[in-house]
């Protein structure tokens, strides 16, 4: 499993500490080996196809007993049909195993899913499925003819009456009509119920397999994620379980484990190997609905290896996280007045409080305005995108300028450079989006996610890349950055785009920013009326 590298690497020194894996720019042993694996898989013509349809490959770049370098490889899920291949690490747990209990029980649920199917497609439940309608259609055509029958009664009982016939007769006819009416209504309620029920004990049949398979996948995975005993470099174990209780999801998701880089770290802490660099990187066409990029390095997923490899990195001497480990610069006021600051929001600077502990506009504001009343942030911008954040004194105009950005009499511009050239020199990008919840902050192009509408405009063609005017019509997520990158927009990322572009960057705002810039903003002053108009140009 532990290969050594085919070219000369003496002359590269190797990084100080291990990457950090959820925003890193990879090392330069780890793109050689990246580029030996994409050798390898080249020389594989057996899975030409397979891995042409997309799949996400990880090196590990390690340091043996007696000092040398080398480095593992994994791929995520499985390929071919199996976990195993003799190039790369095995899994963590070999689910796929013949004897092993996951075929064994997916087994069992497998014949009951077959039950389900042969009961919900039987002739029995069609029969008693189309009974019910049957006798409900009856039941209606029979009363129906009936109420007009007593009607035509009635009609002629009121004609006897004006010819004075005896009122008892036509009282008594009248009441054995009530009568008839009342015993029909109950008998055919009757049949309803009847068929009714021998269609529920069948539902209730189905119901009760669905219940079962439902549970036994859930105590399945359980079971498995409690296989997943992971290691980390103190020799610490916990399984999935336990890693993922603490979360606010606090069950792993599927798949969880089974992702390249908990691999890498397991076989490595297993065989007695110092992990030095790691990168993951895609390979073949894009995912449906999301943004890949083939030969593209791409951090580590937060839904299903975040929980995963922060404890497994515990013992290693690991890079601070670089959206934290650099302070931005503060906030430029470009106009303000007893009411409102619109300032020029640095890229690296969040808009609101987070975890991280990175300065943010909000702390900045409060920190400014002591006697702002109110939440002072009324929109926001990424933490990599620069420009103007237009920021409240007092509620009421916090309320009504958040009033104007939901109703969307706020008009915003955005300056980006993208790589690539657009040919079109204007257009419309309308593509719903929804967020990829397994690869938080990612989003993705979906036919069930939100409207997501921009506008665009371009500037400049400067060499390979476009220089464009945006102007978002809705404000989703990342709608700039996905309506820049994927196949369906413009099929150019911006500039610096860690997320959807074509390259991982560590250095944030450090030569390898985000090109992307809040340029304009134009509102209408709730206390004045007056519509104000703020510019902003790019540094890029």
């Amino acid at each position: 499993m532990l290969h050594r590298f085919a070219a000369d690497i003496s002359s590269i020194c190797p990084p100080r500490q291990f990457t950090w894996p959820f925003h890193y720019e990879p090392h330069a042993l780890s793109r050689l080996a990246a580029a030996e694996v994409e050798a390898y898989l080249r020389s594989r013509e057996d899975w030409a196809a397979e891995v042409a349809l997309g799949k996400m490959f990880g090196v590990l770049v390690v340091r043996d007993a007696d000092g040398e370098l080398g480095f593992l490889a994994a791929f995520s899920g499985n390929l071919a049909g199996t976990n195993q291949h003799e190039y790369f690490v095995p899994p963590v747990y070999d689910m796929l195993r013949p004897d092993d209990f996951f075929r064994q029980e997916e087994a069992e649920i497998s014949a009951i899913n077959r039950d389900i199917e042969e009961l919900t497609h039987s002739e029995k439940y069609t029969n008693a499925k189309q009974e019910v309608e049957y006798i409900k259609q009856k039941a209606t055509s029979e009363l129906s003819a009936f109420k007009s029958t007593l009607a035509e009664r009635k009609a002629a009982r009121a004609s006897r009456r004006q010819q004075d016939e005896d009122a008892a007769t036509l009282i008594l006819e009248s009441q054995r009509d009530n009568a008839d009416l009342q015993r029909l209504k109950k008998s055919l309620n009757e049949q309803v119920k009847r068929s009714e029920q021998r269609f529920a004990e069948l539902q209730a049949e189905i119901s009760a397999l669905k219940q079962e398979r439902q549970q036994r996948s859930a105590a399945l995975q359980m079971r498995l994620f409690s296989q997943f005993r992971m290691l980390n470099a103190r020799g610490e174990v916990k399984d999935l379980c336990e890693l993922f209780a603490p979360t606010t999801q606090r069950i792993p998701p599927a798949g969880a484990g089974e992702c390249a880089a908990p691999k890498l770290l397991q076989y490595a802490y297993l065989n007695s190997l110092t992990p030095i660099a790691m990168a993951e990187f895609w390979q073949g066409t894009s995912p449906r609905g999301e943004v890949r990029h083939h030969g593209t390095f791409y951090p580590s997923c937060n839904g299903k290896c975040k929980p995963i490899l922060m404890f497994m990195m515990q013992g290693l001497d690991v890079e601070p996280n670089p959206l934290t480990a650099i302070a931005p610069p503060e906030p430029t006021i470009l106009w303000e007045d007893e009411w409102l600051v619109a300032i020029d929001k640095p890229c690296g600077m969040l808009s609101v409080e987070g975890k991280s502990g990175v300065r943010s506009v909000e702390r900045w504001a409060h920190e400014h305005y002591p006697n702002a009343t109110g939440p002072m942030i009324i929109h926001r911008l990424d933490q990599s995108t620069s420009g103007i954040l237009l920021l409240a004194k007092d509620k009421n105009t916090h309320q009504a300028l958040q009033q104007q950005f939901i109703t969307r009499q706020v008009e915003k511009r955005y300056t980006a450079l993208l790589e690539g050239v657009i040919d079109r020199p204007t257009g419309c990008i309308d593509l719903a989006m929804k967020l990829d919840y397994e690869n938080r902050p990612r989003q993705m192009v979906a036919t069930n996610g939100k409207r997501a509408i921009t506008e665009y405009k371009v500037l400049a063609v400067e060499e390979s890349r476009t220089r464009i005017l945006f102007r978002p019509i809705t404000g989703r997520t990342h709608q700039l950055r996905l309506h820049s990158a994927h196949a369906q927009g413009l099929n150019a990322p911006i500039v610096g785009d860690d997320i959807y572009g074509h390259e991982c960057h560590a250095d944030l705002c450090d030569g390898h920013r985000l090109c992307l810039h809040a340029s304009m903003l134009e509102f209408t002053h709730p206390h004045t009326a007056q519509r104000i108009k703020i510019e902003s140009k790019a540094d890029f």
